[in-house]
Parts: structure tokens; sequence; C-alpha cells
């Protein structure tokens, strides 16, 4: 008896430090939090407008998040020049802000800079030098569970474009777009996700349009693939030769535009195939 007594006061004394180390480990847990992702997709589809003329997208991007709520990241993917890049074939989004939560609410204030590097900008809005294309916008948005809404402003020329038809020259600041977002959960890996959004381009004839998307995802070990529907009403005939009317490519040639043999309705209907792994 007197033995087992011993031992069990051993044992009780190894257990309580153990026991407040894991209890300091966990105070001292890091305010930092590094995530990572990587998708192949089809095709990538931006607010509903094709920016890969139907054909596959490899995409990836870093985020940073504090326990504060303050966040910054980076996310890429592979563009057509067509898609109003002239130049250019790479998408880079740099984005930062804050969000906090009560209870089931969430709300999310940032901005973010859409940059292509390589694009030749000067060619869409004349400005005397030949800038890469890019947009600038602030965003708000709010969340309650499973729904999200999100408003965007451009506070530069959307796309580094300028006015056409009557307003021609004129700047496209202003250029807003609203969304409203669902994504449920139904349990053992699967989820379904919805969305619309109206885009209220400035002085750009029929630039406004509405989009939409519907779609399933499903969990695999860590890697989620997803199938969804995207559709819009954009102003993309091309035997009207409207806006959304896009070539397969764009190249800027002695400050205008040398556009490519093919074209495509940028906004019309289309299934998309995805898998991505976060990390």
């Amino acid at each position: 008896m007197k033995k087992s007594l011993i031992a069990l006061a051993l044992v009780g004394a190894f257990a309580a430090p153990s026991a407040v180390q894991v209890a300091a480990a966990a105070e001292e847990a890091s305010p930092h939090t590094i995530t990572g992702n990587v998708t192949l997709a089809s095709s990538y589809r931006f607010r509903g407008i094709d920016q890969t003329f139907g054909k596959p997208a490899l995409q990836g991007g870093i985020d940073y998040s504090h326990a504060s709520g303050f966040y910054a990241g980076n996310w890429n993917s592979n563009v057509s020049s067509g898609a109003g890049f002239p130049d250019g074939n790479l998408e880079m989004d740099f984005y930062g802000g804050y969000r906090t939560t009560f209870g089931d609410f969430g709300l999310d204030l940032g901005a973010i800079l859409y940059y292509y590097p390589g694009s030749e900008g000067g060619v869409l809005d004349a400005r005397a030098d030949d800038d890469s294309v890019t947009n600038k916008e602030i965003y708000l948005g709010a969340s309650w569970k499973f729904i999200s809404v999100k408003y965007s402003y451009s506070i530069d020329d959307y796309f580094s474009l300028r006015g056409t038809a009557n307003n021609a020259g004129k700047s496209t600041k202003g250029t807003s777009y609203l969304e409203t977002n669902l994504n449920y959960d139904l349990g053992d890996g699967w989820g379904v996700n919805g969305h619309i959004g109206h885009l209220s381009a400035k002085n750009i004839r029929k630039g406004s349009y509405t989009d939409w998307k519907v779609g399933v995802t499903k969990d695999v070990s860590g890697w989620v693939f997803g199938l969804s529907y995207i559709d819009t009403n954009a102003a993309g005939s091309c035997t009207k030769g409207e806006f959304y009317c896009f070539t397969n490519s764009n190249s800027a040639e002695a400050g205008a535009l040398d556009v490519g043999d093919k074209t495509k309705d940028a906004g019309r209907g289309i299934a998309v195939l995805s898998v991505t792994k976060s990390f």
C-alpha cells in the first residue's frame, strides 16, 4: 500500500506541471495566422464575366490575419488579354482590411487593388503613359450565418476604362458592385452556394448588368471539388458589337488596340468545374 501511495504521488507530481505547461502554451498561442490556397478551374469568371476566353485557370493566394481582426492578402490568376488587359495575362490582387463578429453577425471593411503586370492601360483611357491596367476599390460587407452582402466602390477609373458612346473620355470612377452570397453546409463534406450581383457601370454604354450563380461543393480529404452554373444578362452579343463581346487577345500596337480574330460573348451562361486545396 505504501509503495502504491508513493507511486501515485509521483504521478501527480509529474502530471501537475504538464497541465500547467499546456495551459501556458494555450495562453501564448500566436495571434498571427497565415493560410494559403490553390485552385484549378475550367474557366475564370469575375462578377460573371469570362476572364480567360473559356479556357482553364490556375489560381492561388496567401492570407494573413491577426487576432485583432486586421487582415491582408494576395490572390493571383491567369487571364486573357482579350478580357480588357492589352498585352497582359496575369491578374494580381492585393487587399487588406478589418473584420469582426458579433455572435452570428459579421462586418468586413477593406480595400483591394486589382493589378495586371505587363498590360498596357494607356490604350484604354488615352493617358499619356502606358501604365498597367488597375482597379482600386473600397468595400463594405456584412454577414449573418450563411448569408453575406458586400458593396464595392471603384475609387479610380474602373479597370483603367474611360467612358464610351456619348460619355466618351469621361471617368468611370464610381462604378459599383452589390452582391449577395449564400454558402450552406449540408454536412458530410457537402455544401451548396448561391450568388447574385449587380454591376452599376458609370459612363459605359450597356456596361451595367446582373450576374448569378448556383453551385455545389464536396470536401474530399481537404480537397474541395466544386461545380457551379454562372450566367449574366450582360450585353455581350458579338453580332451587335456589344460591350461584353470579348476577343481572344488584345495587344497595344502604335498606341491602338490590335484585337484577336476570335470573339465570344463574355457574359454567356457556363458550367464551371474547380478543385481547391487550402493549407
